[in-house]
This record gives C-alpha cells, sequence and structure tokens, in this order.
C-alpha cells in the first residue's frame, strides 16, 4: 500500500510540474503568434498609409498602380492580422491537455508552412504580371506585378520566420511530451504513449 501511495505522489507530483511546463510551451505557443500578428498588422498599416498617399499623388505611369496594390493588398493582410490576433487571445487561457496542445502547435505550423508556399505562387504571379506588362506596355499590370512581388517577398519572409519560431517550440513540446509520457490534469492521471 505504501508503495502505490508513493507512486502515486511522485505520479501526481511530477505531473503538476508537466502541466506547468505544457502551460509555458502553449504561452510560447501564444506569445509567437501574437508578436507575429503586431508585425503584420505594423506592416499592413504602414502600406496602407503610404500605398494610399502614393495612389494619391501619383501622376500616372507604373507607380500609381504599385501604391494602389500596396494598400489594397494591405487590407487583408490588416485583416489577416486581426483574425490571427483575437484567436490567439481568445485560445490564451484555455486549460489544454497534452494531446490538445499538440494539436494546436502542429495546426500553427501547418498554417505558417502552407502559407510560405502561396508567397512563393505570389511571387511568381508578381513577375508573371510585371512581364506581361513589360509584353504589352502597360503601366497597370507593371505597377500591380511589383507590388504583388514585395508584399509575396515580405510575407515569404514573415512566414519563414513564423513557420521557423513554431516548429522550435513545436520540437521542444514534442520532446518534452516524449520525455513525461504521465499526465494529470487536476482530475484525471493518463499515460501518453507514442505510436511512431
Amino acid at each position: 500500500m505504501k508503495k502505490i501511495f508513493t507512486f502515486l505522489l511522485i505520479t501526481a507530483c511530477s505531473s503538476v510540474f508537466a502541466q506547468d511546463s505544457l502551460k509555458s510551451f502553449n504561452y510560447a505557443r501564444y506569445s509567437t503568434t501574437t508578436t507575429g500578428m503586431d508585425v503584420l498588422g505594423s506592416w499592413a498599416i504602414a502600406n496602407i498609409g503610404i500605398g494610399s498617399v502614393g495612389w494619391a499623388e501619383s501622376k500616372g505611369g507604373s507607380n500609381k498602380y504599385f501604391y494602389q496594390m500596396d494598400a489594397l493588398w494591405n487590407v487583408a493582410n490588416l485583416g489577416a492580422a486581426i483574425i490571427g490576433y483575437t484567436g490567439a487571445q481568445k485560445d490564451k487561457n484555455k486549460q489544454l491537455t497534452p494531446a490538445e496542445s499538440l494539436k494546436a502547435q502542429q495546426k500553427m505550423e501547418k498554417i505558417f508552412l502552407i502559407n510560405g508556399g502561396l508567397d512563393v505562387a505570389y511571387i511568381g504571379a508578381g513577375i508573371f504580371l510585371q512581364h506581361r506588362g513589360d509584353i504589352r506596355n502597360s503601366d497597370e499590370l507593371r505597377g500591380y506585378g511589383k507590388s504583388i512581388i514585395l508584399q509575396g517577398a515580405f510575407l515569404l519572409l514573415f512566414d519563414s520566420s513564423m513557420y521557423s519560431a513554431q516548429r522550435h517550440n513545436g520540437n521542444k513540446l514534442r520532446s518534452f511530451l516524449a520525455k513525461n509520457p504521465v499526465t494529470f490534469d487536476g482530475r484525471r492521471v493518463g499515460i501518453i504513449y507514442a505510436m511512431e
């Protein structure tokens, strides 16, 4: 009986430590996400302002369309930043199980990885538009193309950085879960077993 009690006490103590550590991994994911959304939102606001002024003051040529696309594109970026930030705020204080923490972490990694692929497509589309603008002597296509290349390049850098930061946190979380298979959420004790 003493051995069982001692085992349960050690398990509960190590599980409480594990839950605190799990909270720190979840907070790191939240913090990385909100910082990223602050950066994306700041980029968007600056581009909306500069693009709007440039568009209004442009005398024509490809610059007019460059600034126009910058302003319009970044309305979408600002919307994405707001949605990402509010989503992170909503999840900030949730008590996640190890499985839920891992699922949330993998979701964030996947989002930024997929976005990186889209960013490459944006850059390619911008190059195509700029090339078509040169062939057709179209200031509109050249301006739009240059703007999309710039925005795609920024987003590729942003999403790559976010993926790298989230992946780093995810690797630490996966390593932690592999070393701490016993969990306790205040009501239940469980053991995590990797099927790989």
